[in-house]
């Protein structure tokens, strides 16, 4: 059973955004970003409340911007989504999970090393330039059962 329901819509718009923001980190690097993505649309917690979708979740505007800086900027994320990608989404949205992506909310590139917390959030493990954030115990129980 899928962690999350979706469509052919939600793979292709998936598997696009794994790969503007982690192409360079390869296969894995991208389905970490995927294990972020759907992690979001089954947390019902912090920032995440009422996203149920991956359109949702990929769209999302926090303090005026888009939650993925790929949206906003990235010339990759507009482009169509390929094959590859899209296995690695379907990947994510079926089962995939794994550390330091597993229970990550939020993951982002430092350009340096990276920090014990990001917004309060205990740090989870880096991959390659990105580093990822669990939510802190007790906060957010859904992202560890869905």
């Amino acid at each position: 059973m899928a962690r999350v329901n979706y469509r052919d819509s939600d793979v292709a718009l998936m598997a696009r955004m794994m790969r503007a923001e982690a192409e360079g980190e390869g296969k894995l690097g991208m389905l970490y970003v995927g294990n972020v993505i759907v992690n979001r649309a089954v947390a019902n917690c912090l920032d995440f409340k009422d996203l149920r979708t991956i359109r949702q979740v990929i769209f999302q505007v926090q303090g005026g911007n888009f939650s993925f800086e790929a949206v906003q900027k990235g010339n990759v994320f507009y482009q169509r989504a390929r094959e590859a990608e899209k296995r690695l989404a379907r990947q994510n949205l079926e089962f995939w999970r794994q550390h330091p992506g597993k229970f990550a909310l939020w993951y982002f590139n430092p350009y340096a090393p990276c920090p014990p917390t990001w917004y309060d959030q205990p740090f989870a493990g880096q991959f390659k330039n990105h580093c990822y954030y669990e939510p802190k115990a007790g906060t957010c129980a859904s992202v560890y059962s869905g």
